[in-house]
């Protein structure tokens, strides 16, 4: 096990952050954002504080999953094809971290994160209204392979923003409600960050208590926003979705370019 020592303050500060990132990324995705930097700040070196964020993030993203699995708002039969893919996107992400460097990463997630928000504010129907699943076909297959592969590989190699990623997404390709919409994002989440951070784990890079320590403020976090989207539906998730892309996309662009 890694042992760092950290200050009270500091673990208080984690704590907290680890709280609002639950609420976010259960609502909209993009929790990692807050979780991540946090770390690193910290003091915590690049590859552990994305294992350590893993393991906090999977509490998380298991408790949203599961509110919406209750609410009957995850088909997990339906989306079998996304979670096979997700998962052999996330380990082959997760494995070719060690080969990326730092600052092509900084260099590279500020761009993607821009275009997200650019999507978000620029389609007025990004989240449609009605409750039923797309049709299955052959087509269908191909998108969840690809989208569960692409966005699974950039969970495994980052993180950060992967469920806003995976909201946006879902609105493009499926146009189903927006419940069911998160249910999806939220679910995939969880599969990506379970499998991401058993590779991690092999590969030493999890500091264990502060990731579990961090993990039951995210899961508390995740039961009041899962409960909150169920709750106000699109009048909550909307608003935050387009806040957290924008702060994300301008938060990056000041880290990486300033």
């Amino acid at each position: 096990m890694i042992e760092i020592a950290l200050e009270p303050t500091t673990w208080l500060v984690l704590c907290s952050a680890a709280l609002a990132a639950g609420f976010i990324d259960a609502v909209a995705g993009g929790g990692g954002m807050l979780t991540v930097p946090a770390l690193l700040t910290a003091g915590l070196p690049p590859h552990l504080a994305l294992g350590t964020n893993k393991l906090a993030a999977s509490f998380g993203s298991f408790t949203a999953s599961f509110t919406y699995y209750k609410k009957k708002l995850f088909n997990p039969r339906f989306w079998l094809v996304s979670a096979c893919a997700t998962a052999l996107g996330a380990i082959l992400g997760t494995l070719v971290v060690d080969f990326l460097t730092q600052d092509f990463l900084n260099l590279l997630i500020p761009i993607v994160i821009i275009c997200v928000a650019v999507y978000s504010l620029l389609n007025k129907n990004q989240f449609a209204e009605n409750m039923q699943l797309p049709e299955p076909s052959s087509q269908l297959k191909v998108k969840q392979t690809w989208q569960g592969l692409t966005i699974g590989f950039y969970d495994g190699v980052a993180g950060p923003g992967a469920g806003t990623f995976w909201t946006a997404s879902n609105s493009f390709l499926y146009k189903m409600g927006i419940l069911l919409n998160c249910g999806l994002a939220r679910s995939m989440n969880f599969i990506s960050n379970v499998v991401s951070l058993a590779t991690f784990v092999v590969l030493g890079h999890v500091h264990f208590m502060l990731g579990l320590t961090m993990g039951a403020f995210i899961m508390l976090g995740a039961w009041i926003g899962a409960h909150s989207a169920i709750k106000f539906g699109s009048k909550l998730i909307k608003p935050v979705f387009n806040t957290v892309v924008i702060v994300l996309a301008i938060k990056l662009i000041f880290d990486v370019y300033a």
